[in-house]
């Protein structure tokens, strides 16, 4: 007889605590029909987007202890105290970069023989990322930065996303809705920007060729998408080609400027990292010509390739105000400043929909491979195993073994 492997959802202990789940009840009974040999557990957890009782109705049993659990599923890291020694977890662990807080998790991890999937790690064999929740930051910042936008001009007005059930609620919030003319320029062309052309199309927003977008004015809301190959060129040919801009970006230049002048709006879904020059600079900000009144920085990188990126906001309280000539943080919504929405938790504001999104992918591209008793994907994408760190992830030696404080 085979052997049932039992698969927990944890509760989510971090705090502010997450409320998304790797899958969602319909997926759990889904799994379960179609793998007898799977068991699907539920620690209870007051703060999930799907309430406990919806797992129950499901046929999901709820269980506090997860100690018989062979894979424990998580969204954010695991507070120390929390971890069960021996289990395999998969969660975002916001480690590979040697993120300081969380050097502590990384060397319990290790201590207590706890073998760490990724899912950040997980890739296709051509290297994208299998699993994220880009999608709907992309929805939300989007929304955001509109809503920003009627603020801050009193032409129109959004309700917060989170006061929505889920999708189909928003996009009833959109019937009727009509923008007046507004310039909105989208950096990126991954899952971030993909859900910012969801809402562009159901808002009606016209897409334009940049170069139309930089000289024509319009009695109507328009948008251009920028891709990294329009952004950035190389210094000596301007050429763009995408393996040599990962490898050596401090060769590129950034063509971002001219877009200052004529948008309202920056919806920003770029990948950055610090050797990539930043879409302007403070002396830019400070300039006359500097249009642009609302930034939603999507991708939230603080001093990243938006300079004005002071940090980031809440669900609660998106925006702020960014005063040009200092670059201090002010009251949002003011004449003559730049309003900042940098959220770093957005799909938080659609939950139901996020965890039913990466529940999908899970199914679909990791599930089987998790259940193999050898896996190539699960492998590389494991960064912690038998109380060492994996070789792919030795380059983390020094940070683990660093100061824990």
């Amino acid at each position: 007889m085979e052997k049932t492997i039992y698969i927990g959802l944890i509760r989510e202990e971090k705090y502010p605590h997450d409320n998304r789940v790797a899958f969602t009840p319909k997926q759990c009974q889904w799994i379960m029909q179609h793998y007898p040999q799977v068991q699907v557990v539920v620690q209870p957890s007051p703060h999930r987007c799907f309430r406990d009782e919806e797992y129950q109705k499901n046929g999901i049993p709820l269980q506090e202890d997860l100690t018989q659990c062979h894979l424990l599923l998580g969204i954010k890291e695991v507070p120390v105290a929390f971890l069960i020694p021996g289990k395999t977890y998969l969660f975002f662990s916001h480690t590979k970069k040697k993120q300081p807080h969380n050097r502590h998790m990384l060397r319990t991890i290790i201590d207590k023989d706890i073998t760490l999937i990724d899912y950040e790690c997980l890739v296709h064999p051509d290297g994208q990322r299998i699993l994220g929740f880009g999608f709907f930051a992309g929805v939300v910042g989007a929304h955001n930065g509109l809503m920003a936008l009627g603020k801050k001009t009193g032409d129109f007005s959004f309700k917060p996303v989170h006061t929505c059930h889920d999708f189909q609620e928003l996009i009833t919030h959109y019937f009727g809705v009509k923008l007046p003319p507004m310039k909105i320029v989208v950096t990126g062309s991954g899952r971030v920007a993909a859900g910012v052309l969801e809402i562009m199309g159901l808002l009606g927003i016209k897409y334009l060729p940049p170069e139309e977008y930089l000289v024509n004015q319009y009695a109507y809301p328009v948008y251009t998408q920028l891709k990294a190959g329009e952004l950035y060129l190389r210094k000596h040919d301007k050429t763009y080609s995408r393996s040599d801009f990962h490898a050596h970006p401090e060769n590129y230049e950034c063509r971002f400027l001219p877009y200052v002048t004529v948008s309202d709006v920056l919806m920003n879904g770029i990948y950055w990292d610090h050797n990539i020059p930043a879409l302007f600079s403070r002396e830019d900000l400070r300039k006359d010509n500097f249009r642009i009144q609302v930034i939603a920085d999507i991708t939230d990188d603080t001093h990243g390739s938006v300079p004005c990126n002071l940090g980031d906001s809440t669900i609660e309280d998106p925006v702020y105000g960014v005063i040009k000539d200092t670059m201090e943080r002010t009251v949002p919504y003011q004449p003559g400043t730049v309003d900042m929405m940098c959220v770093s938790n957005l799909p938080n504001e659609l939950p139901r929909d996020a965890s039913q999104y990466f529940g999908d992918q899970l199914m679909k591209y990791v599930f089987d491979e998790l259940l193999k008793p050898e896996s190539e994907m699960i492998s590389n994408a494991t960064i912690a195993a038998n109380s060492a760190l994996t070789e792919r992830f030795s380059y983390l030696e020094d940070y683990v073994k660093g100061d824990q404080r």
